[in-house]
């Protein structure tokens, strides 16, 4: 297995059970499977540590970090647990806008849909179409939030606040954790970095509230944890698309020492510090899993923003 390089893992949630309207997120079983393996076979370390190592070229073979966007409470309630029961460490990006009660936006559309007896969706008044549930919810969600991700973000809002109301459905407020969840992972050993305030597309918002959003994120974290928060990972994460030279270089202002992207590939000495590859390892049978973390180790990361400075 090649030397000096770093799996980054990316996780959002960790289900009690498997849930066929988040198809990407792992339940309870199969990530203590993921663990259990990836603590025999890697050396887990905490992002904190690996970007250290990585400054200093000095990686152990098989590294590899284990990262949760987001701030969903089953990082609390079901990572948590099985994190420390294999004695391996994570970093949680939270983004602090939803904490204590909120709800992110793409949650707002799975619940309202999961929860409504609506055959279909109309948002033709918002200049989008009609969503028909016939074929199955979980289609009609993906193509619904694809429809609205990129959207500019007013606009969003207004559709996204207009779901439950239409489909005469409830959504929940539990879904993310809260002050004190937070505060008791990063006392048990566990990173805590920023991942904006509401988790917007950086890129497409003006460099005024991009910096905005990165910087209240990072504070609020700080004073809730009396601790400097010095990882970032961008929303979405997508180089060029969804954030670019000009966030790095807020994030280089603010004293952040590294960040990750969603860029597939591993982590080298010679990646950006501030724009690590990751991946999701979505495989549920792990000799695909194990697989897919060997075979990832001999890829290279194809996207990343280039300074014009």
């Amino acid at each position: 297995m090649a030397k000096n390089l770093l799996n980054i893992l990316i996780y959002h949630r960790v289900l009690p059970a498997n849930d066929e309207l988040n198809p990407g997120d792992v339940d309870i079983y199969t990530f203590t499977k993921q663990m259990k393996w990836v603590s025999k076979l890697f050396n887990v370390l905490s992002l904190e540590e690996a970007v250290q190592k990585i400054s200093t070229n000095s990686l152990p073979q098989r590294a590899l970090c284990i990262t949760f966007d987001d701030g969903y409470r089953d990082n609390y309630t079901n990572a948590l647990p099985i994190l420390k029961a294999f004695g391996l460490t994570a970093t949680f990006f939270v983004a602090t806008g939803f904490l204590n009660g909120g709800i992110m936006w793409n949650d707002v559309v799975i619940e309202s849909i999961r929860n409504t007896e609506s055959n279909n969706l109309d948002l033709t008044k918002f200049d989008m179409n009609v969503y028909h549930f016939d074929k199955g919810k979980n289609s009609a969600i993906k193509e619904i939030l694809q429809d609205l991700k990129y959207l500019p973000l007013e606009k969003r809002s207004s559709v996204v606040e207009s779901l439950p109301i239409i489909l005469d459905s409830k959504v929940p407020d539990n879904l993310m954790m809260n002050d004190g969840d937070v505060k008791e992972m990063y006392q048990s050993g566990m990173g805590v970095g920023g991942h904006t305030k509401s988790h917007p597309i950086l890129s497409s918002l003006d460099i005024k509230n991009a910096e905005n959003e990165i910087v209240e994120g990072k504070n609020y974290l700080e004073n809730l944890l009396d601790a400097r928060v010095d990882l970032f990972a961008y929303p979405n994460g997508k180089p060029y698309h969804d954030y670019g030279y000009d966030h790095i270089t807020i994030l280089k202002k603010y004293g952040f020492k590294a960040a990750v992207s969603t860029s597939w590939g591993v982590a080298s000495p010679d990646s950006d510090l501030y724009q690590l590859p990751r991946f999701t390892p979505w495989d549920t049978l792990l000799p695909k899993f194990l697989a897919r973390l060997v075979i990832t180790r001999f890829s290279k990361q194809k996207n990343i923003v280039k300074s014009y400075a």
